[in-house]
């Protein structure tokens, strides 16, 4: 019998995480907040957007050892099984076929029922509810290509998981294959090379642990447990992207299973076009179970944190922050984030990671200054590994999600006016709008050096809602889309790992320049489009 979604009605809990007070913050001496979690008021904007998933979902995040000797007997299939195929038809599974390739893994495979199965299925958005006919947990490259072999030869829909952040939803499916690679993770860093080798499955808090020990560091992300493979194939921004480029700029070569079922190795020198494919391509071209990262050197103090201030202050803090970007040098990385959770006063808030020294820093955060006085700052010296850590969701509690994105070049006037004028706080609703930085380094590279064509971005923007499972979602939905309609105008693409639901031909737009020949490399690699639940690339 299917389980049905942890849910609740006690909208407090849900946010808990998220509100903290914020009068409590507005009656402390401003130095007092140093002291203070940030995540308990301020955007952690995962943690405030997450903040609702259900303990279920967080246990998958762990490595597989968590669930210990369950998952070490061979599920066997008892009859045949109904899946579906990548276009929609149905296929019948044979019992003998399923149980064969279970035999062929050294993980292991789960069915409906199986111990792990429920776990294993979920992902961060707790509003997508599907079922898979099976899930592989491999622990090998060979795992891999078996799954993906079973998977082509009968043209099933084929969903991949790594840290299941996926907005959508498609790092999941109802009755196809699952591969999760949450049992396939693994860092290794070579301090003399300044390199780092990831497994596939492998979350950016490991790669950061292990790298920044060394004292060498690479872009990845702003939350620990995104996976290192939907970051970094469709882009990967991260507090070190305007200093060391976006994830992808740091790959320096990949192992991937490509639908044929054969494992490639890709770089610069040895099938380039697929090297470059998959910088930017997302998870088209197969499914990568290595990457070669250049590292470097980096102290591991930065000056991270934030000032925050009442929602009234919005327009001029989107103003100035728009000023405080075009000035920023490459070692300061900095969000802006509007946010309101129900029951607490709504609030606006700069976050900023400076990379740079001490003296540095104390120089180009002075701006911050002539905001006035904050209802809290917890701007200070701190750990690297830990900033990177901060905005992680940890609350348990069951919420649905919903997001849209897009690039912008710039904040000016009207956009300030539309951002300011259409956010609305809702009783029941959390709600967020919210700024990534790009530039520096990301923009000073060709727009076809890789396959990721939005190097022109100034940021990212976000909007985000996010509301109870027990709750209708159609009116919270809509009013993010008529919230959006109002903004979409400003935008000039958007970021493929933080989508929703775009049109197949926005999809298309979307690669730029770049798409025709991604879509003649996809027909070379994955003439049956087996790879097709992402910001998909039709074959030629």
């Amino acid at each position: 019998m299917r389980a049905s979604a942890t849910s609740t009605s006690d909208l407090a809990r849900m946010a808990r995480s998220y509100r903290g007070s914020i009068a409590t913050y507005a009656n402390l001496p401003n130095n007092r907040g140093h002291k203070i979690l940030t995540r308990g008021i301020t955007m952690n904007r995962r943690h405030f957007m997450q903040g609702s998933i259900a303990a279920a979902i967080a246990a998958s995040l762990l490595p597989h050892q968590s669930f210990g000797a369950a998952l070490r007997a061979l599920t066997q299939a008892t009859t045949d099984i109904n899946a579906v195929t990548g276009s929609g038809a149905g296929v019948v599974l044979e019992k003998a076929a399923v149980n064969e390739l279970a035999a062929s893994l050294r993980g292991n495979l789960l069915l409906t029922g199986s111990e792990g199965y429920d776990v294993a299925r979920r992902v961060m958005n707790a509003s997508i509810d599907k079922y898979p006919a099976l899930i592989v947990r491999p622990t090998g490259v060979a795992d891999i290509q078996h799954a993906i072999n079973f998977a082509r030869e009968r043209e099933l829909l084929l969903a991949v998981k790594c840290g299941g952040h996926s907005w959508s939803g498609k790092s999941t499916c109802d009755n196809g294959m699952l591969l999760d690679l949450s049992t396939f993770r693994n860092v290794r860093v070579d301090p003399s090379r300044r390199r780092a080798y990831v497994a596939g499955g492998s979350l950016l808090g490991e790669l950061d642990r292990e790298s920044v020990a060394q004292g060498l560091v690479t872009t990845a992300g702003t939350v620990s447990h995104t996976g290192v493979s939907g970051l970094t194939l469709g882009g990967g921004f991260g507090r070190l992207a305007r200093r060391f480029g976006l994830a992808l700029d740091n790959v320096r070569s990949v192992d991937i299973v490509t639908a044929d079922g054969q494992l490639r190795h890709a770089s610069a020198e040895e099938n380039a076009d697929l090297f470059w494919a998959v910088r930017g391509g997302g998870g088209n071209f197969g499914v990568v179970t290595a990457f070669e990262f250049e590292l470097h050197p980096m102290q591991r103090t930065v000056t991270a944190g934030e000032v925050i201030f009442p929602l009234p202050r919005t327009k001029d803090l989107l103003s100035f922050y728009g000023e405080f970007c075009e000035q920023a040098p490459d070692n300061l990385y900095a969000d802006l984030i509007v946010s309101a959770a129900p029951g607490q006063p709504a609030a606006c808030l700069i976050h900023v990671c400076h990379s740079g020294t001490p003296e540095e820093a104390e120089r180009d955060l002075a701006p911050l200054r002539k905001l006035g006085e904050p209802i809290a700052n917890t701007i200070a010296a701190k750990d690297y590994v830990e900033v990177q850590r901060s905005f992680d969701s940890s609350d348990p509690r069951a919420a649905g999600e919903y997001l849209k994105s897009g690039f912008i070049k710039g904040l000016d006037g009207d956009l300030v006016k539309a951002i300011a004028d259409g956010f609305e706080p809702d009783p029941v609703r959390a709600t967020m709008l919210f700024f990534q930085i790009a530039g520096g380094a990301i923009e000073r590279i060709p727009d076809d050096a890789t396959a990721f064509p939005h190097r022109y971005a100034s940021h990212t923007m976000f909007t985000m809602i996010s509301w109870p499972l027990d709750l209708d979602s159609e009116p919270h939905k809509a009013w993010q889309r008529e919230y959006w309609s109002s903004l979409e105008p400003f935008t000039d693409g958007y970021y493929t790992n933080e989508t929703a639901d775009e049109a197949q031909k926005v999809v298309d737009r979307n690669y730029r320049g770049n798409y025709d020949r991604l879509r003649a490399l996809k027909k070379r690699y994955d003439p049956g489009n087996l790879f097709r639940l992402n910001a998909n690339v039709r074959p030629a």
